[in-house]
């Protein structure tokens, strides 16, 4: 997703700091600018563009690697557009229009063609008018690209396409001033990609595919006529052309051949086989041509050189649209993205301009392709009377020595906090607390709760400063899992070796309650959504943000999660819906970890019986085996949806580990409490500062409040995170993190434990004892909170007031017991 409105890296704690530094900081060197270019007139030019990873990059910064704005900017939206995906939308209309280019949607059907409505399609050109408002270049919608290839999900329906894409082009017509609309398939090559057949797939008639009329649908059959809508309704032509010659095949980088890209660009499209795409889908219509292209690279695949591939392909690409013959090509639209296949095991860099080694050779044929540059309009959002455009987020970013003055400012208080401790007296500050409870856990797992909390209800407030990636490269989630281990550790283990039947028969209660919660939760929020007052999208969809297992390339397309179940309203219940509820292969996204916590409590006595038993190095060897398989070859154990985000074979290493720590809670305690290994315990804290002042350097800003320490070039920390700190297959980095942070925060707690308790226990320690209660009930909470139109404007203090009150309210749902008897804790 675009890199609005998610958070990156919270910086709040270091404002005191920036704030005392501030009579110290250089003039506007140090500080970040961009500097505001002339608008041009766009006449008869050939556009360049690109299409981004904006979950983990912005137009500006592509701006800033290529040395100018591309003129056209693409980004995919879903069909139905929810509320997330329109506050994406929004902010992606405002980067574009800071670089003074031209908007590409490429629209995404996250339902049906055939459920493609004229009330769906005229909500969705509404809310596409409303997300541009004051924007001053052309929108380009993109419908359904690429329809005539199996590997989408509405390809190869030739009838249901051409009429759902004259739907959306009367309802977008009919709301945009001036839109283009863009007929986009992919290249011939290998139609229909699949073996010839007489009974197509989807129940799709043999005759709408069938153009040659010998009764087979085949390599001789049109690739295109099937497909296209009408000269009426199309106002460019557009064309995938891709660089790729893996197929089905092992991952493998090769050089282009001689003339490929012209000839695909001018191929045959099947039937007799005399004409070719450029001349019957352009020249012939009289259209332009907009072509999305790319070169295949995996690093690590073997073959030709990254630069060797790539500067071949746009070497054709930029000659072939420089042909007088070529004319009608006005946009090259470039992927600047990376990818995955084959359930993330082959990684794909498309991109040009990551590496300066790369962009600058890119940018000088760039120059002499006679393609055309940013900016291409004027700069910015025009107001609207009557409507209060919206704004790019913006906040701070400090560059040179300030930033590395700051980053060092925090590791010295860092550093004198951990003296302090060493040195505070044992009963003035320290925590002395004894029984079967540790407080200190409980604080850490409040604070894990309100982070979670916080960022699935989503809306944008200050909260968002402190909750996503603050105190290091790790979420409210990882810390969820691993203190839910470090708790059964301590309850269950000294019980276990005495009193396994009773372990078993309580962990298997504790499941069963769980797996029967999460089963009422997904049948509560589908009931819900079948109130016609209720909108309860931000649980029943889910907008890709582009980190989970699908890759960057999936960011921006809306799941309903929610899939068929309307089944469960018709007799007979379709075959296959009940199983797919009782396995939690739907439900809300927010809920959906419960899953994973019912399968690691069901094997959670098999684990303590090996820790009783003096075999914590084959528990840990085991499962940290497993970690590395599932992170090597991401395939899933079960069907169940927590295995999206989720992946048992990586997550259940952060379970094992904290019920590792649980078990021998005391041992390592006493183990750190030695003069000997304070300094270890110290270098924790330390490493836990450093990952911090890590993440703080991400390219990332969320709001005019937040503060980035720019310690490390862009492309560089994208690398190092994308590499370490991958959030769903958890990268080692992360999973580092997340143990260094809780090492650090236990150790600050318990030397600092009882001014901190006045201060904040009394809130967290509470929701901390009570966090599956507080989880449940935060789901509701979320559809309260997205049915209130006003909080979708992202007024950021009137969200933070928001936020105050939900917390207040759960912390009081906890203090006076509401619906305990009822809900589980």
């Amino acid at each position: 997703m675009p890199t609005f409105p998610l958070a990156a890296r919270r910086r709040a704690l270091v404002i005191p700091i920036l704030m005392l530094l501030a009579f110290l900081l250089p003039s506007a060197q140090a500080w970040g600018s961009v500097d505001q270019q002339p608008a041009s007139d766009d006449h008869g030019k050939q556009f360049f563009g690109a299409l981004l990873n904006w979950d983990k990059d912005s137009a500006a910064d592509y701006a800033q690697r290529l040395g100018a704005p591309a003129a056209l900017y693409g980004q995919n939206v879903s069909l139905p557009l929810d509320d997330g995906g329109r506050e994406y939308l929004t902010g992606y209309f405002a980067q574009v229009a800071d670089q003074g280019s031209h908007a590409l949607l490429t629209v995404r059907p996250g339902i049906a063609l055939k459920d493609i409505s004229d009330d769906v399609v005229s909500t969705f050109a509404r809310q596409i008018t409303t997300a541009a408002a004051g924007f001053r270049g052309k929108v380009f919608i993109r419908f359904a690209p690429e329809m005539n290839a199996p590997w989408v999900d509405w390809g190869q329906e030739p009838e249901a396409y051409r009429a759902a894409f004259s739907r959306v082009a009367a309802a977008v017509r009919g709301n945009l001033p001036d839109p283009v609309m863009v007929w986009s398939p992919t290249a011939e090559k290998d139609y229909p990609f699949q073996a010839a057949t007489s009974t197509p797939p989807k129940g799709v008639p043999l005759a709408s595919l069938d153009t040659n009329g010998n009764g087979t649908w085949d390599l001789d059959d049109s690739a295109f006529d099937p497909y296209y809508p009408g000269d009426d309704v199309v106002d460019w032509i557009g064309l995938s052309i891709y660089h790729d010659t893996t197929g089905a095949g092992a991952a493998h980088n090769t050089l282009p051949a001689a003339d490929e890209f012209n000839g695909s660009l001018h191929a045959s499209s099947g039937g007799t086989g005399t004409d070719n795409f450029y001349a019957t889908y352009v020249q012939a219509r009289n259209k332009s041509l907009l072509v999305e292209t790319g070169a295949f690279y995996s690093p690590g695949a073997g073959g030709a050189s990254e630069m060797d591939v790539k500067q071949t392909w746009w070497h054709q690409v930029f000659a072939s649209a420089a042909q007088p013959e070529n004319g009608a090509v006005r946009a090259v639209v470039w992927n600047e993205t990376t990818d995955a296949r084959d359930q993330s095991k082959v990684s794909i860099d498309w991109r040009t301009t990551a590496n300066p080694s790369l962009a600058a050779p890119f940018r000088t044929s760039l120059d002499a392709s006679g393609l055309t540059l940013g900016p291409v309009t004027e700069k910015g959002l025009k107001d609207v009377p009557g409507l209060e455009a919206p704004q790019a987020k913006s906040g701070t970013v400090i560059q040179g020595w300030a930033a590395w003055a700051t980053a060092g400012t925090v590791l010295v208080a860092v550093a004198a906090l951990w003296l302090l401790s060493s040195r505070a007296a044992p009963n003035k500050w320290s925590y002395g607390g004894s029984g079967k409870r540790d407080a200190r856990i409980d604080m850490l797992r409040g604070l894990a709760i309100v982070f979670v909390v916080v960022n699935h209800v989503g809306i944008n407030s200050v909260f968002q400063l402190l909750s996503q990636e603050t105190i290091g490269v790790v979420s409210g989630a990882e810390l969820f899992v691993m203190l839910s281990g470090v708790v059964l550790g301590m309850v269950y283990g000294p019980r276990i070796a005495t009193e396994l039947g009773d372990v078993v028969d309580a962990t298997t209660k504790r499941a069963w309650k769980l797996y029967f919660t999460a089963l009422a939760v997904v049948l509560i929020v589908y009931g819900l959504s079948l109130l016609p007052f209720i909108n309860a999208a931000a649980v029943t969809t889910f907008t890709d943000q582009g980190t989970g297992a699908a890759g960057h390339s999936a960011a921006g397309t809306t799941y309903d999660l929610y899939a068929g179940m309307e089944g469960l309203l018709q007799f007979p219940v379709p075959q296959g819906l009940i199983p797919a509820l009782l396995l939690l292969q739907v439900g809300p996204w927010q809920f959906n970890i419960m899953g994973l916590y019912v399968v690691l409590l069901l094997i959670s006595p098999l684990i303590l019986v090996a820790l009783s038993r003096g075999l914590t190095w084959l528990v840990l060897t085991l499962s940290l085996g497993l970690y590395i398989a599932g992170s090597v070859f991401r395939f899933r154990l079960l069907p169940s949806q927590f295995e999206d985000s989720f992946p048992l074979l990586v997550w259940q290493v952060l379970f094992v580990l904290g019920m590792t720590a649980g078990f021998h809670r005391q041992r390592i305690i006493d183990w750190f409490a030695n003069p000997r290994q304070r300094v270890l315990l110290g270098a924790c804290v330390f490493l836990a500062a450093a990952c911090a002042l890590f993440s703080w350097s991400g390219p990332y800003l969320t709001n005019q409040l937040d503060v980035r320490l720019a310690l490390i070039p862009d492309a560089t920390f994208r690398f190092v995170y994308d590499t370490f700190f991958s959030r769903t297959y958890l990268g080692p980095g992360r999973l580092l993190n997340v143990f260094l942070i809780t090492i650090a925060f236990y150790a600050l707690l318990s030397a600092f434990w009882k001014p901190l308790s006045r201060a904040v226990g009394w809130f967290f320690i509470p929701l901390g004892q009570a966090t599956l209660y507080v989880f449940i009930m935060h789901v509701f909470f979320i559809v309260a909170i997205a049915n209130i139109p006003v909080l979708r404007d992202g007024n950021l203090w009137l969200n933070t007031a928001v936020y105050l009150a939900l917390l207040a309210i759960l912390w009081t749902m906890v203090k006076t017991k509401f619906l305990f008897k009822l809900v589980p804790r």
